[in-house]
This record gives structure tokens, sequence and C-alpha cells, in this order.
């Protein structure tokens, strides 16, 4: 009887150790819950990055191996992280239960709201000027020899320009310059990652409030360094993370 235990635990770790060890392959599975919407729930793989998404029935496939992380999320789903196991790749049916996100409003009101904008969100201070260039200028105005105003110093010379620009608030005017120009470029590299139509499709904004949302996303430090990445999954898995978050501040906003 010992013995007979025995292989059959011996069995159980070679096969165990068997798929561990393999290369990773499609395991396919299915998502449930309390609704038939069932469609756009992303599925991403933890440990290599890989991201699909289920379709209208709430089926997917991704490539993993027994270990992986798979994360479930979508706006109208809470998240969810199941780790795989070699029996999940022989199960006829794998399937996750996933819980809604319960937003009740006993009212909703859209407003338009033309006044959102970076001046409006205090991104931009009002009647500042935008430059291009603003981290040469700062780089500029606080170098030690930026200009031909030095004095003599240990037998060198150190411009008087940094001082007087910090006096005056130049210097301070510029970083904010630095930090406009920064959001600028997020911003344009956002819209050319993502259409309009994803913003309003797939994450549900609704369309006047997209402009706001993107205001919203790159003042987020986490994601501009994932956008800067240009890791698009990376960057949509969080972004449909943001729109969450937004979509919470608009309900309350909307009472």
């Amino acid at each position: 009887m010992i013995n007979k235990v025995l292989c059959v635990l011996c069995v159980i770790l070679s096969q165990t150790a068997w798929t561990q060890n393999e290369e990773r392959i499609i395991i396919s599975g299915k998502i449930v819950s309390n609704t038939n919407d069932l469609e756009g729930v992303y599925v991403v793989n933890a440990q290599t990055e890989v991201m699909t998404t289920t379709n209208a029935e709430g089926a997917f496939s991704i490539l993993a191996k027994a270990g992986d992380e798979l994360v479930f999320s979508s706006i109208q789903f809470k998240e969810k992280r199941v780790l795989v196991t070699p029996e999940n790749f022989s199960e006829l049916n794998f399937i996750v239960k996933l819980n809604i996100v319960m937003h009740q409003l006993q009212e909703v009101i859209i407003r338009r709201y033309d006044n959102i904008n970076a001046v409006a969100l205090g991104i931009i201070p009002a009647g500042q000027k935008t430059y291009t260039e603003a981290e040469r200028k700062l780089h500029t105005a606080t170098a030690l020899n930026a200009t031909a105003s030095t004095s003599s110093l240990a037998g060198g010379s150190i411009s008087a320009d940094p001082l007087l620009n910090f006096l005056s608030g130049r210097t301070a005017m510029l970083k904010k310059e630095v930090a406009v120009e920064k959001k600028e470029f997020f911003m344009k590299l956002l819209e050319k990652m993502f259409s309009l139509d994803h913003f309003v499709n797939r994450l549900k904004i609704p369309n006047e409030y997209v402009k706001g949302f993107e205001y919203y996303a790159v003042e987020n430090d986490k994601f501009t360094t994932i956008l800067n990445s240009k890791n698009k999954t990376s960057t949509e898995f969080l972004l449909g993370e943001l729109a969450v978050k937004y979509k919470e501040i608009l309900a309350v906003e909307n009472k």
C-alpha cells in the first residue's frame, strides 16, 4: 500500500515539474459573472505581459505555463488574479468567476465642461506662454557660465545670472514651462497610441470627458513612466485602471 502511494506521489511530482519547466502553451478558458456583458475583459499574463481580451461569450486563450499569474481586469469587473496550475491545462472547462463593480446612480446629468483645459486644471498658469525649448532655456538660465556677467572666485569665474534668475522668479517660471512641455508631450503620445474610439467605446469614457481624462492620466507619474516606455500592453492595462477611477470621480460630481 505504501509503495502504491509513493508511486502516485512520484507521478504527480514528475508531471508538475515537467509542466513548470516546459515552454508556455496556449491555455483556454472562460469568464463567468452575473451579466451577459463579458466581452472586452483584459487577460494579462503578469510574467510575460502578453495580453488578450475575452470575446462576447467570455472565452479567451493566452500563452502561459504553470506558475504564471493571469490578471483579469475590466471597467465593469473587480480585478482578479489567478495562479495557473498544471491541472488548468487539462481541464475541459477552465472557469474564472468575476465580480461586478457596482456604480449605482440616482440620476445622471450630462454636463458640458468646455472650460476643462490645461489652464483650468492648473497644469498651465493663466496667461503663460508655452515654449517648445523650455528645457534648453532652463539649463541656460541655471548654468554657472550662462552669460558673460561673472565674478572672480578662487581663480575662476562664476556667473551671477543664476542667482538673479532665482531672485526674479525666472528659474521657477522656466521649471513650470518644462513641466508643461512634458505634459504636452505625454498628451500627444497618448493620443497617438490610442484613438478616440478606444476611449469612448473600450474605456466607456463619454466623448465630452475624453480630453479631461487625458489630462487626468498624464498627471499620474506611474502612468507617464509606462507611457514613455512605449509598452502598449502595460500602458493600456494601467489606462483601464485610471478610467475606472476617473469614472468614479465623474459619478460623484454628477450626483
